[in-house]
C-alpha cells in the first residue's frame, strides 16, 4: 500500500510548481481513486502513525443563529465558511492528516434565548485547547461598507510559529489564486477572541469579501472552494514538513 506520507510529499511539491492548482486537482483525484481502491481491497489502518500526527482543527466561523456577514444576494458567511472547512477536512484526511472541526453543521448548540456569541467563542477555544498537538485554521470571510475591496488575507496569532504558518499560507493563496492581491499577512488583533485564547499555532483566513458581489460568486463556486481548500491543507503540510527539517 502506498503510504499517506507519499501523497503528502507530492502535495507539498505540487504547491511549488508553476501549474500548482491543476497539479493539486490532479493529485486530489489520484488520491481519491487510490483510497477507493484500498477501501475495496482491504481496511488497513496504521493507528499508531495516525495518533502521532498533529491535529488540524478547522473552525468554520460563525454558524447557527450567527450567520456572520451577509452578501447582497443573501449568501451567509457561515455557509461559505462551513463549505470550505468541510472540503479542507476531506482533503486533509485523504493525506493522512488527523482533523477536528469546531462545528460540522449549521445547527445552533442552544436555543435563541440562551445564545451568546461570546460563550460560543469560549466553547470553541476550549475545544481547541483540549486537543494535544492542535494547529488551528479558522475560516472566515471579510466585509466592508463598499463593494470595492477584494482578496484573501491571513491573520496569525501570537502563539509560537503562528506567524510562520500564517505568512506561508497567505503567500500561497496570493501566488496560486490571486496574484494581483497586494494584501499581506498580519498579526491578528487582540480583540479576536479565538486567536487570542488558544494555546497552539493558529491562523484566521479571510478567504474573500462578502461585500464584493463578484467575489461572493467565486466563493460560492464548488471548484473555487476546492482550490482554496487545497492551498490551505497544502500549506499546513508544507509547514509541518518544514518544522521536521528545522
Amino acid at each position: 500500500m502506498i503510504p499517506a506520507s507519499f501523497f503528502r510529499r507530492l502535495l507539498v511539491k505540487a504547491l511549488a510548481s508553476r501549474w500548482a492548482v491543476p497539479a493539486l486537482c490532479a493529485l486530489l483525484v489520484s488520491a481519491l481513486l487510490l483510497v477507493l481502491y484500498i477501501s475495496l481491497k482491504a481496511k488497513i489502518v496504521d493507528s499508531h502513525a495516525y495518533l502521532q500526527t498533529p491535529v488540524l482543527v478547522l473552525d468554520p466561523g460563525h454558524g447557527g443563529f450567527d450567520g456572520g456577514a451577509v452578501s447582497d444576494d443573501g449568501t451567509k458567511e457561515s455557509d461559505l465558511n462551513l463549505a470550505i472547512a468541510c472540503r479542507c477536512r476531506l482533503i486533509a484526511e485523504l493525506f493522512g492528516q488527523k482533523t477536528l472541526m469546531t462545528r460540522d453543521t449549521d445547527d445552533a448548540r442552544t436555543d435563541f434565548s440562551h445564545y451568546s456569541e461570546h460563550e460560543d467563542l469560549v466553547h470553541r477555544a476550549e475545544m481547541v485547547n483540549a486537543v494535544p498537538g492542535a494547529i488551528l485554521i479558522s475560516i472566515h470571510q471579510n466585509d466592508f461598507p463598499t463593494g470595492q475591496p477584494s482578496g484573501a488575507q491571513v491573520l496569525y496569532a501570537s502563539y509560537a510559529d503562528s506567524d510562520r504558518l500564517g505568512t506561508l499560507t497567505h503567500n500561497n493563496l496570493i501566488r496560486l489564486l490571486d496574484p494581483e492581491n497586494r494584501r499581506v499577512a498580519e498579526p491578528a488583533p487582540k480583540k479576536l477572541y479565538l486567536t487570542s485564547h488558544v494555546q497552539c499555532p493558529a491562523i484566521l483566513v479571510e478567504c474573500g469579501f462578502m461585500s464584493n458581489n463578484f467575489e461572493v460568486q467565486k466563493l460560492g463556486d464548488a471548484a473555487y472552494q476546492t482550490s482554496i481548500s487545497l492551498v490551505l491543507v497544502g500549506s499546513l503540510l508544507q509547514f509541518l514538513q518544514d518544522s521536521e527539517i528545522r
